[in-house]
């Protein structure tokens, strides 16, 4: 896939990473999870391209995106305000919004902010909020992250070095292979290119996101949303179990629901061609020209609650 590099610039000044291929439409923006910078989508997105164009950006403090002017602005909020500065800079009105696991709350969150510029939703083994209420059917992480938190904001430059010098190991993808996902589905390069994303994120914006996601929650959204949705999720997701995903797309009016079978939270990954088929397929039945073309007369007003 040819990727064109491009840059939007946030309210607060931070430079924000995006770049896109392929010319067709409507518009697909990927929306990645917290410590991710695109190794969810690799699979997808050449698919996706040759019928559209596909648009992909890096968070603050993610990937080729700058370091947060204002380390306390990474908050979900915040994603939903940068992901609306890429569609200005794309030259996008209105677009179709992808996200996996915590873009999944980004989607809902710019959805709720700016109706106007969404025309449908493809919400990808992630929960409404508040996920680390649920991460492997346990509160106990999120009893326990506020620590972690505080541990890894006391000493950010240590925590980096063993970041950086653990995650890219062939140890860590032996672990990741053999707890977080099916390894008789998942290719190893693929979690090598997520641990090597992960390693090259401050440890400080990482657990600053992630409590702010950890808190975040749009389960009151969605009984309003009116755009074609689906939602896909894993049968053996351990960080966002296939009951919440289920409850999500239950509360969501007209949605569709696709579980990946075996699938855990790196679903794109293990069934590629299934899901891209059920995508198109998707898009083709629910998501039609005058669906995507702007709404007529003046935007509504931008919602910031």
């Amino acid at each position: 896939m040819n990727r064109e590099p491009h840059h939007a610039t946030a309210s607060d000044g931070t430079w924000i990473f995006w770049e896109s291929a392929g010319t067709g439409g409507p518009a697909i923006v990927l929306c990645d999870g917290v410590g991710c910078a695109g190794y969810i989508w690799r699979r997808l997105a050449p698919e996706l391209a040759r019928r559209h164009r596909v648009i992909h950006w890096n968070y603050r403090g993610h990937g080729r995106s700058g370091h947060p002017h204002d380390p306390e602005r990474v908050t979900v909020a915040d994603a939903a305000d940068d992901l609306r500065a890429v569609l200005d800079a794309a030259g996008e009105e209105r677009v179709i919004l992808a996200g996996h696991s915590m873009g999944v709350q980004v989607v809902l969150e710019a959805y709720h902010r700016a109706p106007e510029r969404v025309a449908a939703m493809v919400l990808v083994c992630g929960s409404p909020g508040r996920p680390l209420d649920s991460f492997h059917d346990s509160p106990l992480l999120g009893v326990v992250f506020p620590y972690v938190k505080e541990l890894v904001l006391l000493v950010p430059h240590l925590v980096r070095a063993v970041f950086q010098k653990v995650l890219p190991t062939k140890l860590a993808l032996e672990i990741g292979l053999m707890i977080e996902v099916n390894r008789q589905l998942l290719p190893p390069e693929d979690m090598a290119q997520y641990l090597g994303e992960l390693a090259g994120v401050d440890p400080a914006v990482f657990v600053r996101t992630l409590a702010d996601a950890a808190r975040h929650d749009a389960t009151e959204y969605l009984p309003q949303v009116d755009v074609p949705t689906l939602v896909v999720a894993g049968e053996r997701d351990g960080f966002t179990p296939l009951r919440r995903s289920m409850a999500m797309q239950a509360m969501i009016p007209g949605s569709d629901l696709l579980v990946l079978p075996a699938g855990t939270h790196t679903g794109p990954l293990e069934h590629p061609e299934l899901v891209a088929l059920r995508l198109q397929k998707f898009l083709s039945e629910r998501v039609s020209p005058r669906t995507v073309a702007p709404a007529a007369g003046p935007p509504r007003p931008v919602r910031t609650a």
